[in-house]
């Protein structure tokens, strides 16, 4: 799941958070195949939420006459996911990594574009939490969600 973080202006930061969309996406197909009630339904939410911004993010860039960075086949997952402990651990990652995609946008973006990577940046660190609380790990929030330690 390595990306790059570089962006430029503001179509090429959406570009970069597009990416990092698509890697959510692909990452939870193993992590909800290792999770059971109530924390499977969370990750098929997670990645609908991750899907709609995808999809949203590609209409946006499209409209704009921006090029739109394609979907991968696949993506390098950081570790095995091989139990549900892995599957919340990859959860919380995911959504860190994604988060930090957008927060990398914010400083690019101006008006409704930067209304929206906020808000993009605060579903993610939302959702980590949610994850890291799932797992059992503390502590559950971070002071700056998306950036780096």
């Amino acid at each position: 799941m390595i990306i790059r973080q570089t962006p430029s202006g503001p179509a090429q930061a959406l570009a970069d958070a597009l990416a990092a969309e698509y890697a959510a996406i692909f990452a939870y197909a193993p992590i909800g195949v290792r999770l059971t009630d109530a924390a499977r339904t969370a990750a098929r939410r997670a990645e609908a939420a991750h899907r709609a911004r995808r999809d949203a993010l590609v209409l946006q860039l499209s409209a704009a006459g921006d090029p739109a960075p394609a979907d991968k086949a696949g993506y390098a997952l950081p570790f095995p996911v091989t139990d549900a402990a892995s599957a919340l651990r990859l959860a919380v990652e995911v959504e860190e990594r994604t988060a930090a995609f957008w927060r990398a946008a914010l400083p690019h973006t101006t008006g409704a574009d930067r209304n929206r990577a906020l808000a993009a940046l605060t579903d993610c660190a939302v959702r980590a939490t949610r994850w890291r609380r799932t797992a059992g790990v503390t502590p559950v929030t971070v002071a700056f969600p998306g950036r780096p330690d």
